[in-house]
């Protein structure tokens, strides 16, 4: 009988990073997949939240989430390869979800590298439902040439700028405006920065880049207003700002595509960014996960000591 202890992750000293990032090698090594549980985004205040497995010393089971709209988490998990099959994975993501409920979140996302079958057996054994694939592309050579956009600059968000925000990136990739106001609103932190495009006073586009660690920025939000769209913009946009990064030194820059997008894949590729990694997303309603996650008759005495806190 094992005696596994589950609680919420309040340690974010190097020590504590430096298991999960063991732990995280470990499962990747095992398993042959390019797993990446997002350990750069755990910080005290403002990061994602976690909840760890250990049975002794011994961290075996980790789950961490956030949730950029307060509609539906997004969740990274993993379990050591010995302690699989035991109800580990079940119950990170039973507290998880009891938790993620109390904030009235409803839904949650699960990213499984889809060279991940454990991981991915896993999500389905819990009723969760394929929604999308991504890349995850990293620069490994900057191609800067044959730009033509000469007026255009790049400059950081001003006040002023959130309708064209707004606008501009409902209308790219077809959310809701009142949506896309709520995400602005809870993605503010200081470390994500906005800049919008200008071409000659007026505005064409927006990106926005993550600086998750001192040497690593993540780029998302990247977008150009559909009447500006096919004009090259969106090319210098991304060239332009990897230029600023490069220059604040910079040595891992990446961003994220859906699978389906070979248009955004061949812009991607044209600056200097090449795949690193293929991503599978599962969801599922935060109930169902509760429901799953319940201790099962017949099943009680493997988990029945398990303890949650610290």
């Amino acid at each position: 009988m094992q005696d596994y202890k589950f609680f919420k992750m309040n340690d974010f000293s190097d020590h504590q990073i430096a298991r999960i990032r063991m732990l995280e090698q470990l499962c990747k090594n095992f398993d042959g997949s390019s797993l990446r549980v997002g350990i750069e985004s755990l910080k005290e205040n403002g990061g994602d939240k976690a909840i760890l497995c250990q049975l002794g010393n011994q961290l075996i089971g980790y789950l961490s989430w956030y949730t950029s709209d307060e509609i539906e988490a997004n969740i990274n998990a993993m379990v050591h390869p010995n302690y699989r099959r035991q109800g580990v994975f079940r119950t990170l993501m039973y507290n998880a979800a009891a938790e993620i409920q109390l904030q009235g979140i409803k839904a949650c996302r699960i990213r499984i590298p889809s060279n991940s079958i454990p991981g991915i057996d896993c999500v389905k054994h819990l009723g969760a439902n394929f929604s999308t694939s991504e890349f995850s592309m990293n620069l490994n050579r900057f191609q800067s040439d044959r730009l033509h956009q000469s007026g255009l600059v790049l400059r950081l968000e001003e006040d002023r700028d959130f309708d064209f925000m707004v606008e501009c990136s409902s209308q790219a990739f077809g959310d809701s405006e009142s949506w896309t106001k709520n995400y602005f609103k809870h993605t503010r932190e200081p470390e994500r920065v906005t800049y919008l495009a200008v071409d000659r006073l007026t505005p064409v586009g927006m990106i926005r880049v993550n600086h998750v660690h001192m040497d690593t920025a993540v780029i998302h939000d990247f977008c150009v207003h559909p009447l500006y769209q096919g004009k090259g913009y969106g090319r210098e946009i991304l060239a332009c700002l990897v230029k600023i990064l490069l220059a604040k030194q910079y040595t891992k820059i990446r961003l994220g595509v859906v699978t389906q997008n070979e248009r955004a894949l061949n812009l991607y590729r044209s600056i200097g960014f090449e795949i690193s990694a293929e991503s599978h997303y599962y969801v599922s309603a935060i109930q169902n996960l509760i429901y799953t996650g319940q201790i099962k008759k017949g099943e009680q005495k493997k988990v029945s000591r398990c303890h949650w806190g610290k």
